[in-house]
């Protein structure tokens, strides 16, 4: 990394470009003010458009106002333009729960979150949106992502780039320290707000932060260092692994079922070529396995991997395993086909009309929906279908459901039926995400099973 000359925070400069308009995340933590203070004070030599962008998460009540005017306040004195919005984070989480795998606090604020930073962008209000990530905070990620049983691309921990479609998010201060960060706003004489809940032991990571890693700390004092580059080094390989993958899977996955005299015929499900297979070393073949699963949209863990080999590499021809998110294996003579089921009854699954304002109560959904509207017009309940396509809040267009679903990793027969709701044509409700809905109609869905 290369670093602005009288720096005092580490600072990679080989993310900043001149001219770019750069939107720093701000919560008004030490972490971000931090940043944000160091790229204004040197950005005579970087050349940034500066921006600040605050998300009000709807949590933590006076104590979160306060810290929205605290950042106001300090983007007004160093005349940057400053971004704000607000959002209802325990609404959002209260929505996750009626999906397959409910969603923590963190989780859903770090996703509206970054929803926002590609809203700003989409707009183009910025290029690119860089957050205060620091080596302490890259340390807590991988110790949290082994904790949970972490493949390689877990433990590669925070990313110094992600790439949207929308633009970048940029972290330039991941070599820095939070000591180093504290130690230069007390050297400038720079205020910052301290959040509440990054005590609360309720959040794994305050546990991992307060708790475990200065326990560990104790056997090896750069414990934090360690871990970051472990990241650094899990980020390169699996980039080396996802060059291989792709150079090799296409000789060993095939779609569709072999049909007698040669070639296959079109089908769902993959198949895997266990001949071929068997030659490959095991790290290899794990790949491959979590490779062919995640194009199925299921999500392999090591059980899970190991139980596919064994078949794969064991198995008689006939065997047959069931495995997580309604993924099925079957050894054939030559090959491991893999399917995910799907519901055996959605054509028995009834639309509903409804007239606006009205209710709609679908047992088959296990829901119950009221429409209100000023305006009279006619409102369907059904099950999504190949093609429909929705806006979510925050997205720059329409996405394909069958894509919003890969995301929320539905999949099996929780993916076959996932209920709609239209309205002359236009999709707007869904279940598990939030539409943006420029129509005046709300409404208002509940769980009754």
């Amino acid at each position: 990394m290369s670093a602005v000359p009288a720096s005092p925070l580490p600072l990679d400069t080989t993310l900043l470009k001149p001219g770019l308009r750069l939107a720093v995340g701000i919560s008004g933590g030490a972490d971000s003010v931090a940043l944000l203070r160091t790229l204004h004070e040197h950005n005579n030599t970087l050349g940034l458009v500066l921006q600040a962008a605050h998300l009000h998460h709807g949590l933590r009540g006076a104590e979160a106002e306060a810290d929205l005017e605290f950042v106001r306040a300090l983007a007004a004195d160093l005349g940057i333009p400053f971004h704000q919005s607000h959002v209802d984070v325990q609404a959002e989480k209260r929505k996750s729960a009626t999906q397959k795998a409910a969603e923590s606090t963190e989780e859903a604020a770090r996703r509206l979150r970054y929803a926002w930073f590609r809203q700003l962008m989409a707009d183009g209000l910025c290029d690119a949106v860089t957050t205060a990530h620091t080596l302490d905070d890259q340390a807590e990620t991988v110790c949290a992502k082994f904790l949970r049983g972490a493949w390689t691309e877990g433990l590669s921990g925070i990313h110094p780039v992600v790439d949207y479609p929308e633009g970048r998010v940029l972290r330039p201060l991941l070599a820095a320290t939070r000591t180093q960060v504290e130690a230069y706003l007390h050297s400038i004489g720079q205020p910052w707000r301290e959040d509440s809940s990054n005590r609360d032991p309720a959040f794994t990571r305050n546990r991992i932060r307060h708790e475990l890693l200065p326990l560990l700390e104790t056997w090896n004092p750069r414990l934090r260092q360690h871990l970051a580059q472990m990241a650094e080094m899990a980020r390169d390989e699996e980039a080396w692994w996802q060059a291989e993958i792709a150079r090799v899977a296409p000789q060993i996955l095939m779609a569709g079922r072999p049909v007698r005299g040669g070639g296959r015929a079109s089908g769902d499900g993959l198949a895997i070529d266990s001949q071929r297979l068997a030659v490959l070393p095991p790290a290899m073949q794990r790949r491959l396995l979590r490779h062919a699963a995640s194009q199925l949209g299921v999500t392999l863990d090591f059980p899970a991997t190991e139980a596919l080999r064994s078949l794969a590499l064991e198995g008689r021809a006939g065997q047959k395993r069931e495995l997580t998110a309604g993924l099925r294996a079957e050894r054939t003579p030559r090959e491991l086909r893999l399917t995910v089921e799907a519901a055996s009854s959605t054509e028995a699954i009834p639309e509903y009309t409804c007239a606006i304002p009205g209710e709609i109560l679908a047992p088959e959904f296990g829901l119950k929906i009221r429409i209100e509207s000023e305006a009279p017009a006619t409102a369907i309940l059904r099950n999504w279908r190949p093609g429909d396509r929705v806006q979510l809040r925050y997205s720059s267009g329409p996405k394909r459901i069958k894509e919003v679903l890969e995301r929320l990793r539905v999949t099996g027969s929780a993916r076959a039926i996932w209920p709609v709701l239209e309205v002359a044509g236009r999709i707007l409700w869904m279940r598990g995400v939030e539409l943006e809905s420029d129509t005046g109609i709300r409404i208002v869905a509940s769980e009754t099973q």
